[in-house]
């Protein structure tokens, strides 16, 4: 490694043969990964090709979207068609179809007191990737829209929505879901505060199917009759014992 945090040639010609591997048991394109990756298509096509070498920051973001290692031991097998990586839980595709959609999400606003802040995130099995993914949209906050891979472990039957980008994390844990298919639990995340600082925050969350509201607004609620019903609602996390807070 150099002191750019580039592979040396005989490890970057190693990483390209495991990608290149990855890509055609996967059938996914080079623009598709350099997309989920966020790089850019030249950066992985010169690496691929050998007239650059792989940087640590782009190996790390396409082994987060493959969920395989590409660097230092022998890549894991590939997983069965239609079934997660061990390491999300090894759920199947047919076992989470029914948490396949579109979904009010409702937190607390962290900058005004009593107000609730909704936005939209959708789930989905990803062909690409052999997993399940969330991506989150209309924020009023747009900068920090999330996107990442859902985990379902068997042992706790909780859910997981994780952001994973270059060694920062940010989750979100989810109950079981109700026979209404609702989801409350805790999200985990960063708070911009002064300047360039950022403030780990917790909060409950509630991922409502949206066909349930299909005409609530997005963005910051406070002072309707909307903005009562749906903090009634995100106020379930904590009154029906979805999550517990301890000071």
């Amino acid at each position: 490694m150099t002191e750019q945090g580039e592979h040396s040639e005989s490890a970057s010609a190693e990483i390209a043969q495991r990608l290149r591997e990855e890509l055609g048991r996967r059938r996914i394109s080079r623009q598709a990964l350099a997309e989920m990756a966020r790089v850019s298509l030249s950066t992985l096509e010169k690496a691929l090709s050998g007239s650059r070498p792989f940087t640590l920051a782009t190996v790390v973001r396409l082994e987060d979207v493959l969920g395989v290692p590409l660097r230092g031991q022998a890549p894991r097998s590939a997983p069965e068609p239609g079934l997660a990586p061990e390491h999300m839980g090894a759920y199947s595709r047919a076992a989470v179809r029914w948490i396949e959609g579109e979904y009010l999400t409702l937190r607390p606003s962290f900058d005004r007191a009593g107000a609730v802040y909704s936005y939209c995130t959708r789930i989905e099995w990803d062909d690409a990737v052999g997993h399940l993914r969330f991506m989150e949209s209309s924020r009023a906050d747009a900068a920090f829209t999330q996107q990442g891979f859902v985990s379902l472990p068997n042992l706790s039957g909780h859910i997981y929505l994780v952001t994973s980008e270059l060694g920062q994390y940010r989750m979100i844990m989810l109950s079981r879901a109700t026979r209404e298919r609702r989801m409350f639990g805790l999200l985990s995340t960063l708070q911009a505060g002064t300047g360039s600082q950022l403030i780990p925050i917790a909060a409950p969350i509630a991922l409502i199917p949206r066909e349930q509201f299909p005409d609530a607004p997005y963005g910051v609620l406070e002072g309707s009759a909307e903005a009562a019903e749906l903090g009634a609602v995100l106020a379930g996390a904590s009154a029906n014992d979805f999550v517990r807070w301890r000071g």
